[in-house]
């Protein structure tokens, strides 16, 4: 009987500290950049885009192109400086 209230006490301490993973998960952020910087996106944890900054000099109509490749690769660079935080986090959370 002291086992099984040892693995239920363990049970809920594992998913205590699961709960606070996801909320320092939620909290993180990640930058991410393209074109030696001319873009640079932020995601939230959660990964939804909360910033995007474009030089100036990137907004020419006959370049638009390149930019949208630009934003599509900040946005992907953020994507995986994301999921690497939120593995060690989660890695932290699980001991």
């Amino acid at each position: 009987m002291k086992d099984i209230m040892g693995l239920m006490k363990q049970a809920k301490a594992m998913q205590e500290n699961m709960e606070k993973a996801k909320a320092q998960v939620a909290e993180l952020t990640a930058e991410g950049s393209s074109g030696g910087g001319l873009v640079r996106m932020t995601l939230s944890g959660e990964g939804h885009m909360q910033a995007l900054k474009i030089d100036p000099t990137l907004i020419d109509k006959d370049e638009a192109e390149i930019l949208e490749d630009l934003i599509i690769a900040a946005f992907h660079d953020a994507k995986v400086k994301l999921d690497q935080a939120q593995a060690e986090t989660m890695k932290a959370a699980m001991g």
